[in-house]
């Protein structure tokens, strides 16, 4: 897929009808040859769209107006550049935690998590999170995590965690301004409610921080696994997060994480974590696809805001 070709899509499959302002802008570069010339010499995990914007956003640069941003992205392409060469998307969305927490609540408790691609470990507190599915509510407090469920019977319980621990190559932390002004960049511009819960999350995090190691999802992976308490079932789990691993290095992770105890939950695009026979999702949008131990449940939102159980 080239340059262009990732922006109009990412403008009129991920970001139509859910960011008015990152569809214009996607689609704005995705016809800018200027812009392109600058974007294509990057390694193509540097050239994502939600990668761009969000360092122009860290930058204090306009996304609301594709004229505006591209005379800042030409004005500032060396600043621009190197935060692009240095930075990854590591967007920590609590909002994931709805759709993993039907399968998390399912297993035999107590858990030991182990999150791949952690960043801040915002997905590592599915037990200190409400959920709202519908009419049906679990826990207290806040964030309130909302998520459209068809198909399933919303969780009646809580996972019980006793364990928590992030592998991540660059891990974030919430107690760090700075980590945080990145993750707040990483929102796109319209959601004030990803803002306010982003805030909600960092608190809950903050009051008590999970273990988080720098590492390899395949080198580190089975060392911090082997930390997990005994008598705990270990749960791996990812989610958006293998489309910025190259294709043997996520073939040689599954080798690993099959081999390991406990269970493994992936939430991830199909075009990145392929299955057999899947059901047509319910609409045009991007989905990733929920599966426990290489089993697929069902069609997610990549921000946990809807979930389509299979039959």
């Amino acid at each position: 897929m080239t340059t262009a070709e990732r922006y109009a899509e990412f403008g009129t499959r991920e970001a139509r009808a859910v960011s008015p302002a990152y569809e214009r802008l996607s689609l704005a570069v995705s016809r800018d040859d200027e812009l392109l010339a600058l974007l294509d010499p990057l390694p193509p995990a540097r050239r994502q769209p939600n990668l761009l914007f969000g360092v122009v956003r860290l930058l204090g640069g306009p996304v609301d107006d594709p004229a505006a941003f591209r005379d800042f992205a030409l004005a500032n392409w060396p600043a621009i550049e190197a935060e692009l060469r240095t930075r990854a998307t590591q967007t920590n969305e609590p909002g994931r935690c709805a759709v993993l927490l039907p399968v998390l609540a399912a297993l035999p408790q107590p858990l030991a998590l182990l999150e791949v691609g952690a960043s801040a470990g915002l997905c590592l507190h599915p037990d200190r999170y409400a959920y709202r599915y519908g009419d049906h509510t679990l826990g207290t407090g806040e964030p309130v995590l909302e998520c459209a469920a068809t198909g399933l019977a919303p969780p009646k319980r809580l996972p019980e965690v006793v364990w928590r621990a992030g592998l991540d190559l660059n891990p974030l932390r919430v107690t760090d301004p700075a980590d945080v002004a990145w993750l707040d960049a990483l929102i796109w511009p319209e959601h004030a409610h990803r803002r306010a819960r982003l805030r909600a999350a960092v608190a809950v995090a903050a009051s008590d921080p999970p273990l988080l190691a720098r590492g390899d999802l395949v080198d580190d992976l089975p060392a911090l696994a082997a930390r997990a308490p005994a008598g705990a079932t270990l749960v791996v789990f990812h989610t958006s997060v293998l489309y910025q691993v190259p294709a043997p290095r996520r073939e040689a992770f599954a080798d690993v994480v099959r081999r390991l105890p406990g269970h493994w939950i992936s939430n991830e695009s199909p075009d990145v974590l392929p299955h057999d026979a899947l059901p047509e999702p319910p609409d045009e949008a991007l989905h990733n696809v929920l599966a426990l131990d290489g089993r697929p449940l069902a069609w997610t939102r990549p921000h946990g805001q809807a979930m389509s159980w299979f039959g």
